[in-house]
Formats: structure tokens, C-alpha cells, sequence
């Protein structure tokens, strides 16, 4: 059988890795087996929810870590899993907004060499041009993801000036990459352009570094310990009392979205219960579910640089009569839960911030919810 063909895609919080996946998926033939393995630096899966939502055939998550580190050895386990269960046409490999792609590129050649069960197809990495100035500054691994990779998709330069997507061109010339590029269309990029990319770019750190995967005596040491220390990353959960209405007040979530700076909070990912639509940041409201009167329906929050969607998490009607009543919803786990990931050094600052000015509470808050904020990295 001939090995699967793997493609990973990296780039840095929020610039637009899922969308992508997604926007490739309704280009695929209708028989072809999409397999998804997604790294997550929090411990809540929120994308994976979204792209199993979409028709992909298999999931694998690697939470609470960075898959080309400290997370690397559960690679091979979790390739595995996806190949015996689903026999995909293809394994996508969706990295954390912090992982340095060479060293899991190399990892993946190593398991291909050893089982021939797979190869690696190519490293795409993704740019979003509003916002790299920024990043670019601040982030040793944006610019390390930038520089090992076989394609480069800037994204997000709809709404950005000529000579700002002129200056985001120039300062990833100015790291001497010698690869295509291609602008994305709102997130979108054509199959073809994605998929048979043949990774070049691992072939010459192949011949490079005599076919070892990079290791702690050489550049994925480095990247160990410059990246953890890049962002802080807070793991958030809000539980109702007994007899509270499990809603989250979305005017105080809202009051939080709008107010965290994006040079503090890189992302924010949640899955809300909301006993109403709540809106997006461009005001639209997400489609409501039809639940029975007094019910939450459950929304996963993206958040970054600013902006935030809400997407329905799809319930059958089932499940949607045998959602919990006010009296029971204190048994059923959380209203909310929430993963923040911070720049350096402000997760405190905003951990305290959410508690004093009350910005993560219930609808009918009677100051007896459970809200936990605990700080994972």
C-alpha cells in the first residue's frame, strides 16, 4: 500500500490555520478521506470541533503542549491511531500557534523512513499580514515558522493597506526564504496549490543534518526553550450552582473580548452556553439551535487580534431534549469553558482582571457560580 501523504500546516495564534483546512475541505472529491491531527497549547479542543463538524473522517488531538517538543514522542501513536481507524488519503497536521515546524517535519520523515507507512508532502505556513508587524517583533518562533517551510499563504490582507502588505513582503524577504508564496482568498487557497508540494525544504535539512531529526544538542533545543517561554496560557471553567440557569451573561463576555489589547491576548478559545445568539464582532448573530424554553445552547468562541466569531455546536433534537433544567445544570459540567493564551509575563494581570471586574459570570449570577482560572503554561 502506498504510504499517506502528509501535510503540515503552522503558523502563529490566530492567522488563519483552521480556515484553511476548512476551505479545503468542500475542494476534495466526495470520497476522499481527509484525516485531521490537531495540537492544541490549552487543553481545551475547540478546532477540532469545528473540522469534525465539517466532514472530515478522523480527529486526533494533542492537547496541553507543542507537538514539536515536549509533545513529539505521542506522534507516532497518534498517526497510527488515524491509519488504522479511518485509512485516510491524507493526514493533515494542524500545529499549535507555537510549534516550530523543522523539527516535526523531520520527526515526521523519521517515522516514514521507519514504517514507510507515510511521507511527508510539505510544510505550509500561514501569514497573517494585518497582524505580523506586531507578532514578527515579539515572536522568535513566527519568524523560525516563516523560514522552514515549502509554502507560504499570507492571509488577511483583504483589509490592510498596498504598502503594509508591501512591508510584510520585505520583512519575510528579509529572512532569505527561497519559497513560493500565494495570497489566500478570505482563507481560502485552491487544492492544487496546497497539496503535492513534495517538501523540498526537509529534503535539504535531511542532507543537512545526516537524516537525524533535529534534537536537544542542536536547533530544536533552542526552540524548546525560547517558545514556552512566548506565551502564558490560562485554562478557564464556569459552573453554575444549584439551581442557577447554566447562560453565560454575554454583555460581560462581550465587555472582555472588547477590551483585552491584542499585543497582550494573542487568542481566545471557549465553548459557551448562551441562553440567546450572541453576537460576533462584526455584529452578526450566530444561528440560533432550537432549544425547549430555559436552555442553553452551547457556541465555540474564536477569538484573535480583535475578533471573534460564534459558531453553533450542532445538537440533535434528542440531546436537545435532554439538556439540563436550572435545577440539574449544575451537574453537567461546566457554562463555560475557555482557554486564554497571553503574551509574556500578563496572564496574571488578566487573570486578576476577570475576577475583580466580574467579566466571566452567569446571566442570572447570584455570586454562588464556580469560576476557576488556573494557569497551565
Amino acid at each position: 500500500m502506498a504510504p499517506i501523504p502528509i501535510t503540515i500546516i503552522t503558523g502563529f495564534l490566530g492567522s488563519g490555520k483552521t480556515t484553511l483546512i476548512l476551505n479545503l475541505i468542500p475542494q476534495l472529491p466526495p470520497h476522499y478521506k481527509l484525516a485531521l491531527l490537531k495540537n492544541e497549547f490549552g487543553d481545551l479542543a475547540i478546532d477540532s470541533q469545528l473540522a469534525s463538524s465539517r466532514a472530515i473522517s478522523g480527529v486526533q488531538e494533542l492537547l496541553n503542549g507543542c507537538i514539536c517538543c515536549n509533545l513529539v514522542g505521542q506522534l507516532g501513536d497518534a498517526l497510527e491511531t488515524l491509519r488504522k481507524d479511518v485509512s485516510p488519503d491524507r493526514i493533515v497536521i494542524e500545529t499549535s500557534g507555537s510549534a516550530f515546524p523543522a523539527t516535526l517535519a523531520m520527526e515526521v520523515n523519521r517515522l516514514g523512513r521507519e514504517t514507510g507507512d507515510y511521507v511527508l508532502d510539505g510544510v505550509i505556513v500561514m501569514i497573517d499580514v494585518e497582524n505580523w508587524k506586531g507578532y514578527e517583533d515579539t515572536s522568535y518562533t513566527a519568524k523560525l515558522q516563516a523560514k522552514y517551510t515549502d509554502l507560504i499563504v499570507f492571509n488577511k490582507w483583504e483589509g490592510v493597506s498596498e504598502r503594509m502588505y508591501e512591508d510584510c513582503l520585505d520583512r519575510v524577504g528579509d529572512l532569505e526564504v527561497q519559497v513560493a508564496n500565494v495570497k489566500s482568498e478570505r482563507g481560502r487557497v485552491d487544492a492544487g496549490v496546497l497539496l503535492g508540494l513534495d517538501s523540498a525544504m526537509t529534503k535539504t535539512m535531511h542532507l543537512l543534518h545526516g537524516g537525524d531529526a533535529l534534537d536537544g544538542h542542536g536547533h530544536g533545543h533552542e526552540h524548546a526553550s525560547d517558545h514556552q517561554s512566548e506565551v502564558e496560557v490560562l485554562s478557564v471553567t464556569l459552573s453554575p450552582s444549584k439551581g442557577q440557569k447554566e447562560g453565560v451573561d454575554l454583555e460581560a463576555l462581550a465587555t472582555l473580548l472588547f477590551s483585552v489589547p491584542k499585543n497582550e491576548v494573542y487568542r481566545i478559545k471557549a465553548i459557551v452556553a448562551a441562553s440567546r445568539s450572541p453576537a460576533s464582532s462584526d455584529g452578526s448573530r450566530a444561528e440560533p439551535v432550537i432549544y425547549p424554553e430555559g436552555v442553553a445552547c452551547r457556541y465555540i468562541l474564536n477569538w484573535a487580534f480583535g475578533r471573534w466569531t460564534f459558531t453553533p455546536v450542532k445538537t440533535t433534537r434528542e440531546e436537545a431534549q435532554n439538556s439540563p433544567s436550572p435545577e440539574t445544570a449544575h451537574e453537567t459540567g461546566p457554562s463555560l469553558r475557555m482557554t486564554i493564551i497571553c503574551a509574556r509575563y500578563e496572564s496574571e494581570k488578566w487573570k486578576k482582571r476577570i475576577v475583580k471586574d466580574r467579566l466571566l459570570k452567569l446571566e442570572e449570577s447570584n455570586g454562588k457560580e464556580n469560576l476557576n482560572i488556573e494557569k497551565l503554561a
